[in-house]
């Protein structure tokens, strides 16, 4: 094998299925080596940096309709006029409720300082409300990912929907989401777990601003992946992109492929490569959701909408730059349906590669591969396409570890 080929060579090391579907992505290296409508969803404009909206009505339907399937309008009800039968339902539309402020103290996080997952419900249970703030998160992945601020946006939003979409996991449990799309880009990958660690990475972070968020990602398949290790096999989810613009995207696979009807909103900010608020909501039916609570709920999103501004960033982006924080918003979303706080998490960026999963997977790949590269090169280089670490490995080292190894490497 050549030097150039060596230092280009990529493979997939998948380890542990039966325990945490663990992917582990190494790249082996050598020496010379307008705002438009949206309903789960976000701005998508037509600028390379900023997302405008061209029409204020297009905004207020976007975020104010619940994604549900199609055809399915009784069990997935979002009309704001019940109908007859349903007028009576035994869930009211609670018009007041005062909420103890000891009771959010816990939750409070003045000016975002720390990044925040905060879910609450409405009174009546029909309703629940995620919002999540990572900026502190992102940054962190745009340093190790020396990433632009298109590229950046793309893994911000992905890795918010992902931590709200998972919000309310066990601990050990994993959300994987993977935008693979044709565009320049080259796709995006969040994964996450009910503990709120978070790692991901994009295929192209180098890309510049001359493409908008859409053009970057092109055209291809949403797939979500979740798992937990005691389940004899992982849930997998597919559906089409739409719109590009990741959100929208997110919220109708969760209505087609989970059936979970919502809204949902996540955005990023960037004041050149910095990160200056990344955020968004979730908001779920949950059964036997009255329609009334519904209504409320659509015209509390309406507020939201302008509350945020048609001119400016995407939703919720404004507010978080204005200082709102994850309880005020979900305190606007619920404002009227009473809010019961669950539960908050801090996500934090982590990645569980190591030296012995380096080695795992190199026993994945022929031995001959092993030593040509061993003779080549006169040691192992790799990266993590997560986090970045650079692992080296050398020969003697490398010998000694397959002296000792046991077992086999795809069980390990």
């Amino acid at each position: 094998m050549s030097t150039s080929a060596a230092s280009t060579i990529f493979f997939v090391a998948v380890m542990n299925l039966s325990a945490a579907y663990l992917i582990m992505m190494l790249s082996l290296v050598g020496r010379s080596g307008s705002s438009r409508h949206i309903i789960a969803f976000q701005l998508a404009g037509s600028g390379k940096r900023r997302w405008r909206s061209s029409s204020s009505s297009s905004i207020a339907y976007g975020r104010t309709t619940f994604r549900h399937l199609r055809g399915d309008l009784e069990s997935w009800r979002i009309s704001s006029t019940p109908s007859n039968d349903q007028s009576n339902s035994s869930f009211p539309v609670v018009t007041s409720i005062s909420i103890d402020d000891e009771i959010l103290t816990p939750y409070r996080n003045k000016n975002n300082i720390d990044d925040q997952i905060f879910t609450a419900i409405s009174a009546d249970g029909g309703l629940k409300v995620t919002v999540a703030t990572v900026r502190n998160l992102l940054n962190e992945f745009m340093i190790q990912h020396s990433m632009n601020p298109v590229p950046g946006d793309a893994l911000g939003r992905a890795t918010i929907c992902a931590l709200m979409a998972g919000s309310g996991m066990q601990e050990e449990q994993m959300f994987q989401l993977s935008m693979r799309g044709d565009g320049p880009l080259r796709g995006c990958l969040a994964i996450v777990t009910g503990k709120g660690e978070a790692r991901g990475y994009v295929g192209n972070p180098s890309l510049g601003d001359d493409f908008t968020l859409k053009e970057a990602m092109g055209v291809g398949t949403i797939q979500v992946v979740k798992n937990h290790p005691d389940w004899p096999r992982p849930y997998n989810g597919i559906t089409s992109i739409r719109h590009g613009d990741i959100d929208r995207d997110v919220g109708i696979y969760l209505a087609e492929s989970e059936q979970r009807s919502c809204a949902l909103a996540a955005a990023t900010s960037f004041k050149g490569i910095l990160c200056t608020a990344a955020g968004g909501y979730l908001v779920e039916r949950l059964p036997d959701c009255s329609p009334e609570t519904m209504s409320h709920m659509e015209r509390n999103l309406e507020i939201l909408v302008e509350m945020n501004g048609v001119g400016g960033e995407a939703l919720p982006v404004n507010l978080f730059l204005e200082g709102k924080t994850p309880v005020d918003i979900a305190s606007i979303l619920l404002d009227g349906l009473g809010m019961v706080p669950l539960d908050q998490v801090e996500p934090k960026p982590k990645c569980p590669c190591s030296a012995e999963k380096l080695f795992r997977s190199l026993r994945l790949l022929p031995r001959e591969e092993v030593d040509t590269i061993l003779r080549e090169e006169g040691r192992i280089e790799a990266r993590c396409q997560f986090c970045g670490t650079v692992y080296n490995m050398g020969l003697e080292e490398v010998e000694k570890r397959f002296r000792d190894a046991t077992g086999d490497p795809s069980k390990g």
